[in-house]
């Protein structure tokens, strides 16, 4: 195996190397002011529109005021599983994931730069008509989201339900609500729920009462690498409500509560961290018993950081591998060695394994809470979630040989095997 090269702090965020997102680069744009007439959902209060079943986004109408538990928004890609929206997706069967967004007049409190539900749209969108990981989420009546899946069973096209939580004084109280409709009508053993949470709103009581009532696996989005872009892109450098000790207080809480498997974290790569950086974070993880789930870095339509650039697809799948095989084929990383930049030029694998690692594909799919096929395949594949179709990012769908040599480019390892 190899031995670990830590790269120096000054290399480590080196603009000059040009196949990364470099610290210095992924600056955020300062939140603009928002005028008193539009703040809190205003517009939307004061017209007091009654909702009237599925609300579709940017549809012409001005939002009617929803919120939930009543109401929670639901992606694109469920919305199509439902039946509630036409369309198809390209390439797979929409989503084995039923993601839901606590909704709300006000929106989310908070004011994450790479969001595009953040508090400063709310000076020029309302809360239900802004996108969210590349796409509009409709809102539907909580009532008619259960019964649909109620209704099909066993033979739900779902293998999994997630609770998005936001930044909102009624986060905790809507998400139990939320759980607790879901569970009247739902085995949570036939279709496993998990929750997103907001660390900034919670205790750990809040995480016990959410295991309590059925809730499978629980995950926080720390979505930065580490303190300092948290801080940048989370906390006081966007006016932002967010703390690192916080979220870490609660993972730790659910470390606790849930249990060795049944934890985790989201973790955007691209957003100014070293490769080094984001797998010691992943090791950090690993060795707490929990997993992480990864996103890449998209300039979200909106988000005060859409004017950056996406994560180069190298940085991107070397991450993805090394991750994987930290999760799933018990890699550490002491094994792997890193450039002066943080670049992974060594995964810690002989390289007979690490071409049979690649070529099953499952490296490069959608990391997330797991389904019903394997362990390491998600649940929550969230369809272009980070990337267009044109260049695929976080596979929804097993890779085929096209993907694959693709991959490998994008990996800078040889196209064809050489024992092949």
């Amino acid at each position: 195996m190899s031995c670990l090269t830590t790269p120096p702090a000054a290399a480590a965020h080196d603009a000059s190397a040009g196949d990364f997102n470099a610290f210095e680069t992924m600056q955020p744009r300062a939140p603009a002011r928002t005028p008193p007439e539009r703040r809190n959902g205003a517009r939307v209060k004061s017209a007091d529109l009654p909702p009237s079943g599925v609300y579709l986004p940017n549809n012409n109408l001005l939002a009617p005021h929803m919120r939930s538990p009543e109401y929670v928004q639901i992606s694109t890609a469920a919305a199509m599983t439902l039946g509630l929206m036409p369309g198809r997706m390209h390439r797979c069967a929409c989503t084995r994931c039923l993601n839901l967004l606590l909704t709300y007049p006000e929106g989310c409190r908070a004011n994450c730069a790479y969001c595009g539900l953040a508090r400063h749209r709310e000076a020029d969108r309302d809360y239900a008509d802004r996108n969210f990981i590349r796409v509009d989420w409709p809102a539907v009546p909580v009532e008619r989201m259960v019964e649909i899946v109620a209704r099909d069973g066993a033979a739900s096209a779902f293998h999994r339900m997630c609770i998005s939580m936001i930044t909102h004084p009624r986060s905790d109280a809507d998400t139990v609500a939320v759980l607790r409709a879901w569970t009247r009508r739902i085995d949570p053993a036939a279709v496993p729920v998990s929750i997103l949470s907001n660390p900034t709103t919670m205790s750990r009581d809040d995480v016990l009462r959410l295991k309590d009532l059925g809730a499978d696996i629980f995950t926080v989005a720390l979505d930065a690498a580490t303190p300092a872009i948290f801080e940048r892109t989370r906390g006081k450098g966007v006016q932002s409500p967010h703390r690192w000790s916080k979220y870490w207080e609660i993972l730790q809480a659910a470390r606790a509560i849930f249990g060795p498997q049944k934890f985790g974290a989201h973790i955007i790569i691209g957003m100014g961290e070293t490769e080094h950086e984001a797998l010691t974070l992943v090791q950090q993880l690993v060795d707490l018993g929990g997993h992480s789930h990864l996103f890449c870095f998209f300039p979200e339509r909106g988000s005060l950081m859409d004017h950056l650039p996406a994560t180069p697809r190298d940085q991107w799948r070397r991450v993805q591998l090394a991750r994987y095989l930290m999760d799933y084929a018990a890699v550490r990383l002491e094994h792997m060695r890193f450039d002066e930049h943080g670049r992974v030029v060594d995964f810690g694998l002989p390289k007979a394994e690490l071409d049979d690692i690649i070529d099953d594909g499952v490296a490069f799919r959608t990391s997330g809470c797991p389904g019903k096929f394997r362990d390491d395949i998600s649940a929550c594949d969230r369809p272009y979630g980070d990337s267009p179709p044109s260049d695929i990012a976080s596979f929804p769908f097993a890779p085929n040989r096209a993907d694959l040599r693709r991959i490998r480019r994008q990996l800078r390892v040889p196209v064809v095997r050489e024992d092949a």
